[in-house]
């Protein structure tokens, strides 16, 4: 049994997810935001769930739309969208997508997170 609030306080770094659990392909993961380092980027082959636990998030898709996700907001970016997200103050997001989902995408940045990396 895992206690999400328990796992969100080891998370001790933004723009770091975390690995928290599996269903068959997909990885369940968890995530703090705060700022705009997130690249525009794309998921060639995979769509992702974005679920927000706590806080407020800016999901921008390129040429078409911006919103404001809140507490309970669910969202699922479609394989191929070029996207990016960004927080004024800090958010709590869970991340449902396939084992193959790069961390940002085509792009390769500073907060770029390795597989090996995401592992609580």
């Amino acid at each position: 049994m895992n206690n999400l609030k328990a796992k969100f306080e080891k998370l001790t770094a933004h723009f770091s997810p975390k690995i928290i659990g599996e269903v068959n392909d997909v990885y369940i993961k968890i995530v703090k935001i705060l700022g705009d380092e997130v690249p525009w980027h794309i998921h060639k082959n995979e769509d992702e769930l974005f679920y927000i636990v706590e806080g407020e998030l800016l999901f921008e898709i390129e040429g078409l739309t911006s919103f404001t996700m809140t507490k309970g907001d669910i969202f699922i970016v479609q394989k191929g969208i070029n996207h990016r997200i960004s927080s004024k103050k800090e958010c709590k997001i869970m991340l449902i997508e396939p084992k193959s989902t790069l961390h940002t995408g085509n792009k390769n940045v500073d907060i770029t997170k390795t597989l090996n990396q995401q592992f609580l």
